[in-house]
C-alpha cells in the first residue's frame, strides 16, 4: 500500500512508554546548530532575489533589483563569526550538539566542516539547499535528497545520520527519505516529545521529533532579548525536568541559528542556559544520533 501522511491526535496518550534514558536522566536535551548560510536562495545561485528568513532585514521587497546586501551579510556573519561562537561555548563545557547541516552551505565552508567533524557531532541532512521542499515537484525533491547525501557524505566522509526539510515536509518527503535509504532517522514532526515508529512502504521508520517551540527563531519574532529567550527555554527544561523527577522522562530539542543566536547579545541566554541545565543532576545532554540509536536498542519497532 502506497504510503500517505496519516495524522494522529492519541499518539501515546496518557501514559507514554519510559525511553530509560542512560544513566536514569530525567530528561534528554539535544542541541541543534543549524548551518544554512551559504546555501539560501540568492542572486549568486541563480534564485533572482534575496532570502531574508530570521535575519532583521526585510529590504529585499523595497530595493528595485530585489537583491538585499544587508540580508546577504547577516547570512554570511552566521558562517563567518556566529559558528565558532556556538561551538566554543558547547566546547568550553564539553558538550554535544547535533548539526542540521545544508549541503552545499557546508561545502563553502571547509574549515568550519572539518572543525564540526574534529568536533565528533553528528550530522543530520538540512537538505542540498535551504530551500521550500514543500514547493518542489516529486522528482526536483528526490534529486535534492540525493545530491544532499552524497554531498555531506563526501563532505565528512561518513553518511548523514538523520533528515530534517526547513520549515516543513511536503506530503512526499518521508516517502522519498525512506526510498533513498542512508539515513537513521527524520526529524520532519513536531507532534511529540519522545521519538516515534511510522510505517512507511512497509518498513518501520523512526521519527525524532524537533521543536519550533524551543528555538531561537523566536529573536526573528516578538522576543527582543537574551533574558527573554533564556527564561523561556529554561522555563520549558524546567517543566520537562520536573516531569522526569515524576517518573515521566521525555526529550527536548533546542534549536539554534548561527546568524541569529550567534550574536554576542543573544548568545549571552544560550550561556545562561548551558550553566543552569549544567548544574541539574541526571541530564543527557546527547546528540541526536544518540537519541535515535537508543530508542532502537530500548524500544524497537514492532
Amino acid at each position: 500500500m502506497a504510503y500517505t501522511v496519516q495524522r494522529d491526535f492519541i499518539g501515546y496518550g496518557a501514559n507514554p512508554p519510559d525511553p530509560q534514558w542512560p544513566g536514569g536522566a530525567k530528561v534528554a536535551v539535544n542541541f541543534v546548530m543549524n548551518y544554512e548560510e551559504g546555501s539560501e536562495p540568492s542572486f549568486e545561485l541563480g534564485d533572482g532575489r534575496t532570502e531574508f528568513g530570521l535575519t532583521e532585514s526585510n529590504a529585499g521587497s523595497q530595493v528595485k533589483s530585489g537583491r538585499d546586501l544587508a540580508a546577504e551579510g547577516m547570512f554570511e556573519y552566521g558562517s563567518r563569526v556566529g559558528v565558532w561562537r556556538l561551538m566554543r561555548l558547547f566546547q568550553e563545557r564539553g558538550l554535544p550538539i547535533t548539526v542540521f547541516g545544508c549541503a552545499l552551505a557546508l561545502e563553502r565552508n571547509p574549515e568550519a566542516a572539518a572543525a564540526i567533524h574534529a568536533a565528533g557531532y553528528d550530522i543530520c541532512s538540512h537538505g542540498w539547499r535551504w530551500v521550500k521542499h514543500f514547493e518542489l515537484s516529486e522528482a526536483e525533491e528526490r534529486e535534492h535528497i540525493a545530491k544532499a547525501h552524497a554531498s555531506l557524505t563526501k563532505t565528512f566522509g561518513e553518511a548523514p545520520a538523520g533528515w530534517y526539510c526547513r520549515y516543513g515536509p511536503s506530503e512526499n518527503t518521508r516517502r522519498l527519505v525512506v526510498e533513498h535509504g542512508g539515513f537513521l532517522y527524520d526529524s520532519d514532526y513536531y507532534g511529540e516529545e519522545l521519538p516515534i515508529w511510522v510505517q512507511v512502504e512497509g518498513k518501520q521508520h523512526l521519527v525524532v521529533p524537533y521543536s519550533l517551540v524551543n528555538n531561537d527563531g523566536k529573536y526573528a519574532g516578538w522576543m527582543g532579548t537574551s533574558d527573554q529567550w533564556f527564561s523561556f527555554i529554561r522555563d520549558a527544561f524546567d517543566m520537562l525536568y520536573d516531569e522526569g523527577c515524576k517518573g515521566r522522562p521525555k526529550m527536548m530539542s533546542v534549536g539554534l541559528h548561527m546568524r541569529l543566536i550567534g550574536h554576542p547579545s543573544r548568545a549571552m541566554g544560550l550561556q545562561r542556559l548551558l550553566d543552569h541545565i549544567m548544574a541539574k543532576p541526571d541530564v543527557w545532554v546527547t546528540r541526536r544520533l544518540d537519541i535515535a540509536r537508543h530508542w532502537m536498542a530500548m524500544h524497537p519497532a514492532r
